[in-house]
């Protein structure tokens, strides 16, 4: 009777635990559905709609007709792109607020969005390009140049931390945005150009620039996923997480690289995309907890159905016409944002 009675309150709470991750994997299936939906709407819905058995025998069953033709030819690289574009702004952005322990930081904030922004200008302005992939590259390397200049400029003489890193970014976004605006202004040929790609956008994107940058992005998603431990251990300050035998500076810099990649290649394709890298981990840590090991698949999972919904609406609402996915992601994802504040449910990651 008495080993009974021993067992018996660790058997309820192992039962805990337990519980806690079967919910957890329940809501990644469901969030792993609501982006195939998504993904299908994408394919199905824009200025003339798709029958879904259309759809299935463009994937399946191709026949070379004018509907499915629309399908395999523009629909489903814009909406892969949209997909890849947008597990690469969760990450980055549930990288970002876990690795400065800032919940308000988002793909700007260490100055990756303006790297690529004026790498992009540059190639307009300079080269004369404006295919976007011609100037993908541009992006991509704006991305990663501005990444080092911003680690470099935060750990100058010292080791980096969190708020010399943020302050760097805050400083090289406002140079490079004086760049932009002075190119824009001589050129008004490039501000033409230049004001298509900043809004955000995926449409006119094909087959052409996913694969590329496809590569890239999934190195970033694997990176990412890897650190979910020690961003555990970062966020219970820099002595614990040492004494827990996380090497810091190594996490940092690996979480850095994931970032790089993830925002670049993100802003690459669609162009700089607000909202989606700063909201959905919030809505995702209201889910998860601060577990990184779970808020990191739920940011990449959610967030592409953000931008895959904000793209399907886009297509709908001055339909023949439509809306960039960049202005109506900023529509959903501000009024969200700004109700979590409300509620005071923006916690530390």
């Amino acid at each position: 009777m008495t080993t009974t009675l021993g067992r018996a309150p660790a058997a309820r709470g192992s039962r805990g635990p337990r519980r806690g991750a079967a919910i957890r994997i329940f809501g990644l299936v469901v969030a792993l559905a609501a982006l195939v939906a998504a993904t299908m709407a994408g394919f199905a819905v824009g200025a003339k709609n798709i029958p879904l058995s259309t759809v299935w025998d463009a994937l399946f069953h191709y026949h070379g007709t004018d509907d499915e033709q629309i399908v395999r030819g523009l629909r489903i690289p814009r909406t892969l792109i949209g997909v890849m574009a947008g597990a690469g702004l969760g990450g980055a952005g549930a990288l970002m607020q876990a690795i400065t322990r800032n919940p308000l930081a988002d793909p700007g904030v260490l100055g990756i969005n303006s790297g690529a922004s004026a790498a992009v200008v540059a190639a307009m302005g300079l080269a004369g390009l404006t295919a976007p992939i011609e100037y993908v590259w541009f992006a991509l390397a704006g991305a990663a140049l501005a990444a080092l200049a911003v680690h470099l400029l935060g750990s100058a003489g010292r080791r980096a931390d969190p708020v010399r890193l943020a302050l760097a970014g805050t400083a090289l976004t406002a140079v490079l945005t004086a760049f932009i605006q002075a190119m824009v202004l001589l050129r008004p040929d490039v501000f033409d150009r230049y004001r298509f790609w900043e809004i955000g956008s995926l449409a006119g994107r094909g087959a052409n620039v996913l694969y590329p940058l496809l590569p890239f992005t999934v190195v970033g998603l694997l990176l990412a996923l890897g650190l979910g431990r020690q961003l555990n251990a970062v966020a219970l300050g820099e002595e614990t997480g040492r004494a827990l035998g996380i090497r810091l500076g190594r996490t940092r810099a690996l979480a850095a690289i994931a970032i790089t990649l993830l925002c670049g290649t993100a802003t690459a394709a669609a162009g700089p995309i607000w909202f989606v890298g700063l909201a959905v981990p919030h809505i995702a840590r209201l889910i998860t907890g601060p577990d990184q090991r779970w808020l990191l698949p739920y940011s990449i999972v959610l967030a592409p159905v953000l931008l895959l919904v904000a793209d399907v609406l886009g297509r709908v609402v001055v339909r023949p016409g439509e809306l960039q996915v960049g202005l109506v992601a900023v529509i959903i994802g501000a009024p969200v944002f700004i109700a979590l504040v409300r509620q005071r449910r923006i916690v530390q990651a």
